[in-house]
């Protein structure tokens, strides 16, 4: 999965908190809340999107819906992944890591250790 720029991000973030697909109409008047945008932009980001494999999209009469492709949270997790494959000492890395994460994140981590060492 490829690299998000700065309005990509903005238009994933809006798709990612919609319960229903949306239209570059409906994306164009959620951004142009904070700032103005051309209906073009929108519709050159969202063609970005779906070739990069972020977004799907349906058709419904004449216009695109889009919906992503995977969770905010798969997004983020292979992000950390492409951050580990790129280091030289990805173990390092890991271990600093680890040493900020919070009670709760850790308690998630050795509940998801557990399931791996299980089988699940």
């Amino acid at each position: 999965m490829k690299r998000l720029g700065g309005l990509e991000a903005e238009v994933m973030d809006i798709l990612w908190s919609s319960d229903e697909p949306m239209s570059v109409h409906d994306l164009l008047d959620t951004l142009n809340e904070r700032k103005q945008h051309a209906y073009t932009t929108i519709l050159t980001v969202v063609t970005h999107l779906h070739e990069k494999e972020w977004v799907q999209r349906e058709k419904r009469s004449r216009a695109f819906y889009y919906f992503p492709v995977r969770t905010r949270e798969e997004a983020t997790s292979q992000a950390l992944r492409a951050l580990l494959d790129s280091s030289s000492d990805s173990a390092a890395v890991l271990l600093h890591f680890a040493r900020t994460v919070s009670d709760s994140e850790l308690e998630a981590l050795r509940r998801g250790l557990s399931k791996k060492g299980r089988g699940k």
